[in-house]
């Protein structure tokens, strides 16, 4: 598709508006990358797009678990931010090992020509927030990656397994999940423990 010519507005910086709108265009494109993990309905394959939102509705919602002091609006800016990298990079499944060693380069190649869209000033923050989320040195980090990881454990137990059952995903290697939850929100990794412990009594892993 050609790329439309700009559109001037009288008494606005319309350099800044049109690189804030070229980012915007641009991440719409994560509308298009597929996951792995299903619609808690099982009906359907979730992209990019729809689970940034849902994490970041999952951290206003869960705002009370978070580690007194958590600056909860600097998560759900992080957890908005933090999947563009897939535009380029694609998503990776958390129990891929061979696509998890290329992870780390491909996304870090990604923010580098994603961010640098924006203006200058913004893109400097959105490579920042993204760097924080990466690092996990912070509280706001670490809330964010819990919630992250959560996310697709809540909808595999709603749809009977899912990815777990579809992939043969030994209940061991989910439970390695629980740590980072932990390590962001106790509650929330206590509240992971009870789902896995559900979800084998379900059957929902491999014997």
């Amino acid at each position: 598709m050609t790329e439309p010519a700009p559109v001037f507005a009288s008494g606005v910086d319309n350099e800044r508006l049109n690189a804030q709108l070229r980012f915007l265009l641009e991440a719409d494109k994560l509308k298009r990358v597929l996951r792995k993990n299903l619609l808690v309905d099982g009906s359907r394959r979730e992209n990019s797009a729809e689970h940034s939102w849902h994490l970041t509705l999952f951290a206003r919602t869960f705002a009370e678990y978070a580690p007194e002091g958590t600056d909860v609006d600097r998560v759900i800016e992080m957890l908005v931010l933090h999947d563009i990298v897939e535009i380029d990079a694609g998503d990776t499944f958390a129990f891929d090992r061979a696509d998890a060693e290329t992870q780390a380069a491909r996304e870090r190649e990604a923010a580098e020509r994603i961010f640098p869209l924006l203006p200058e000033d913004q893109a400097q923050r959105a490579h920042q927030l993204w760097e924080e989320f990466e690092a996990q040195r912070t509280p706001e980090a670490r809330f964010a990656r819990a919630v992250d990881r959560l996310h697709p454990m809540v909808a595999n137990w709603h749809n009977e397994g899912g990815t777990w059952t579809r992939f043969g995903v030994p209940r061991a290697e989910v439970l390695k999940k629980v740590k980072l939850i932990s390590e962001g929100s106790e509650a929330l990794g206590a509240y992971a423990t009870a789902l896995i412990d559900d979800a084998d009594r379900r059957g929902y892993f491999p014997a």
